[in-house]
Order: structure tokens, then C-alpha cells, then sequence
């Protein structure tokens, strides 16, 4: 009986899953089905004019031609693990050599598609901070991509390379599982999954009725579909079965039906916290919870839960704070209702120890929580109906490029908020730990 396989040479060059040339192939196809497409009649007839033998040799030409950039595009693919990088060597005419410092790896997520798992391959994500696009190692082997990723990890903690690979996957215990009945009956309670399925149903029907073109209303009808679908069943693809767990590099995010994702919170790295509250929601006590992470595009935590239960996992992803003895004091009645008719009544802040919090709308609450050692900017705005009636705006930056305001306070209150939130951000970022992987 054979023992596991020994792990790769430190440094030595590996390569993606022998499955790969298969994904890298549909790039050439679906370029050139895009030309045929756009010729339409013209293409037709020419395919028509040949003989029966010249059109199975074009498409067996085709095929191989295919087939060919799809291996050399994989055999020309490496990737590297050494004590400080992960380089990623790519390019078949035009080399591509990416050098990923470990120590500015984020997050790794491991996603599975579904044809990936049927194949029973996975890819790997990575965001890296200073960066847009993540990087992708697509595919490996599962088992293989599980390993990889957790070697990343550790050596991203500060593991020596012989630790890095015996550490293995870290621990998990779970905290949270989203039932499918909560998330199915979330999205029928949902204001803006209607309305996607009203423009997607009821768009097409009107510009037919208006202009009596069939073309016209299916040339609508594409585009709303999409939104539509987008809106509602991809949203319900996406949030199946989702799982929260926690360990040690992070909150674990498992969730998809038909394409799967392992995604993680990075420690340390999320930047605002945001709890929706859409208005059919509150009779159930339930809410959506999205986060700004720094470095990365993890933008919900979880799709459905209680209030209670997004009040935990906040404390989690922002260690030390309390969501639950936040105190939102609502905007100033005087000066507020004539800048914000009706709607002001919805704008609220929030100052504690350690998180600055500001709420707004009315149908659909939004809360948005930062810590104040993420806060990166204070400013303080106020146009000219704003000063006529008194009132200010207060904006808190945060690192992730994200902007949280608390609209509508008193002239003399958003100025001495803006003082005292410049001397909590500066002592809060002293006193903060740094963010580092595993610890």
C-alpha cells in the first residue's frame, strides 16, 4: 500500500489539472462563434455551397486547432510556491509571469462550477491587496486545491515551508447554516425581486403593445431577462445552503447549489460592516448582512438570519465591538424635515467606544458599522439649504473605498463629531492590533 504523495520541491515549478487544455479550448470556439454568429445568412451559405467531406474536415480542423491552443495554453502554465511568493508563469505568445507576495495574500477562496464538479477539479482565487482582479489557479485537482490553499495560508501566517505543508487545513466550527425554506421565503418577501420580475415579464409586453415589433420586444426582453434572472433565481443559486463557519485564517463562506464557493473573511481586513433590514422582513426579525473588506470583493456575510444572530457574527468579523448596545440618536427634527421631507425620520447615528454607525431609509433600513480604528478620513459637508436650515453631513472613509454617512445632524454637532472622531480613528488605529493570518 502507497503512502501519500511527497510534497512538491520547495520552488519547483507545478502544473494546473490535465483537465485544464478542456476549459482553456472554449476561448478560440466561442470567438469564433461570435464571428459566425455575426455573419448569420452569409456564413450559412457558404457552409452550404461545400461538399458534405470539406465540411467534416473543416470542423475536424477546427477541432484540432482548438485542441491545440487549449494544451499549449496549459503546458505553458506553471506555478511556483517559494519561502516569500507564489508565481504564476502564463502565456503562450505573450509571457505572463505574476509574483504574489504571500504576505499580501488576503483571502483565498476556492470555487467549484458545476461542470468542475462532476470533474472533481476546483479553482483557486486569490485577492491580494493593491490589487483589482484576483488572481486564478484554475483547475486543480480538490484535494489538491483544498492542500494548496491551506499551505498559502500558513505560510501567509508566518509558517516555516516544512510546517506550512504538515499543518494541513485548519479547523472549522460552524456557526451558522441558512435553512433553504428562510432563504426562499426572504426572497418572496423581497420589494426588488418583484420589481426585477415585473420589468423582466412586463418590459417586453409594453414595447410590444407600443410599437406592434415582435423584434423590438424581443430585443427588450434579453436584456430584462437577464436582470430578472439575476434578481431572483441567481440569487437563490447563490445563497443555497450557505454556511458560515469559523477557524482560525477566518470566516469560512460555503455556499452555492449548482456552482460551489468556499470563500473567507479575511481577519483583521473588513473595513465596514452593513445590515439591511428590507421592510417585509421585520415582521420575521430577520436581516441580510454585507461586508467591505479590504483587498477584497466578499461582499455578504450571510444572505438571511435573525437579528440576533447578525448581531454575533458582526462581533466576530469586528472583535471587541457590540452592535447591540449601539444607540442611534434620529436626526434633529427642526432643520432635517425640510431638507428631507418624510424621509428624515429614517436617518440616525450611532457613537460607541469602539464602532461609528449611521442608519437611513425608511422602507429599507440600512445600518452601516465602522470601527474607528478603519477609518482612514473625516469630512464634514453642507450645502446652502443645508446652512439655511442648520443641518450638516458627516462622511467617515474607510480603507476599502467605502464611505459611510450620517446625513442630516445639527451645524454645531456634525463639527464636534468631526473633532472627536479625528482623536478616536487616531488613538483606536494606535492601539490596534495588527492584522495578521492565524492569530
Amino acid at each position: 500500500m502507497t503512502g501519500p504523495a511527497a510534497p512538491p520541491e520547495e520552488g519547483g515549478e507545478r502544473r494546473l489539472h490535465v483537465l485544464t487544455p478542456l476549459r482553456r479550448a472554449w476561448v478560440p470556439i466561442a470567438a469564433t462563434a461570435g464571428v459566425v454568429a455575426q455573419q448569420g445568412e452569409r456564413a450559412q451559405e457558404w457552409a452550404l455551397a461545400l461538399p458534405v467531406w470539406l465540411r467534416l474536415l473543416t470542423l475536424g480542423g477546427a477541432v484540432l486547432v482548438f485542441g491545440t491552443y487549449g494544451f499549449l495554453s496549459w503546458w505553458f502554465t506553471h506555478y511556483a510556491v517559494t519561502a516569500t511568493e507564489l508565481r504564476i508563469r502564463t502565456g503562450l505568445v505573450f509571457r505572463r509571469t505574476a509574483h504574489i507576495r504571500l504576505d499580501r495574500i488576503q483571502a483565498i477562496d476556492v470555487t467549484r462550477p458545476l461542470l468542475a464538479r462532476v470533474a472533481g477539479v476546483a479553482a483557486l482565487r486569490l485577492d491580494v491587496v493593491g490589487t483589482e482582479e484576483k488572481d486564478e489557479l484554475a483547475f486543480l485537482a480538490e484535494r489538491d486545491a483544498v492542500a494548496l490553499r491551506a499551505e498559502l495560508l500558513a505560510r501567509a501566517a508566518g509558517f516555516a515551508p516544512a510546517e506550512a505543508t504538515a499543518l494541513g487545513e485548519a479547523p472549522e466550527r460552524e456557526l451558522l447554516r441558512v435553512p433553504v425554506r428562510d432563504l426562499v421565503v426572504s426572497l418572496l418577501l423581497s420589494l426588488d425581486v418583484w420589481a426585477a420580475l415585473a420589468a423582466g415579464l412586463g418590459g417586453p409586453v409594453l414595447v410590444w403593445a407600443l410599437s406592434s415589433n415582435p423584434w423590438a420586444a424581443l430585443a427588450a426582453l434579453l436584456p430584462l431577462l437577464g436582470a430578472a434572472w439575476k434578481g431572483t433565481a441567481a440569487r437563490f443559486l447563490t445563497g443555497y445552503d450557505w454556511r458560515v463557519a469559523e477557524s482560525p485564517d477566518g470566516l469560512r463562506l460555503d455556499h452555492g447549489l449548482l456552482d460551489r464557493a468556499h470563500e473567507t473573511v479575511p481577519p483583521g481586513r473588513v473595513q465596514t460592516v452593513r445590515i439591511v433590514e428590507p421592510l417585509l422582513w421585520r415582521r420575521r426579525g430577520w436581516v441580510r448582512v454585507e461586508l467591505a473588506v479590504a483587498g477584497s470583493k466578499n461582499g455578504v456575510l450571510v444572505p438571511v438570519a435573525t437579528r440576533a444572530a447578525a448581531h454575533a457574527l458582526t462581533a466576530r468579523v469586528l472583535p471587541g465591538a457590540d452592535p447591540r448596545a449601539l444607540a442611534f440618536v434620529p436626526a434633529p427634527r427642526g432643520g432635517s424635515r425640510w431638507v428631507v421631507p418624510v424621509w428624515w425620520k429614517g436617518y440616525g447615528l450611532a457613537v460607541s467606544e469602539e464602532l461609528f454607525a449611521a442608519r437611513r431609509g425608511r422602507l429599507c433600513r440600512r445600518t452601516e458599522i465602522v470601527p474607528h480604528a478603519k477609518v482612514q478620513s473625516v469630512r464634514r459637508t453642507q450645502g446652502p439649504w443645508e446652512r439655511v436650515c442648520g443641518v450638516a453631513d458627516l462622511h467617515v472613509d474607510t480603507g476599502a473605498g467605502n464611505t459611510v454617512t450620517a446625513r442630516l445632524r445639527g451645524s454645531d454637532e456634525a463639527a464636534a463629531l468631526l473633532r472627536a472622531q479625528a482623536v478616536r480613528s487616531r488613538t483606536s488605529r494606535a492601539a490596534a492590533r495588527p492584522d495578521r493570518w492565524m492569530t
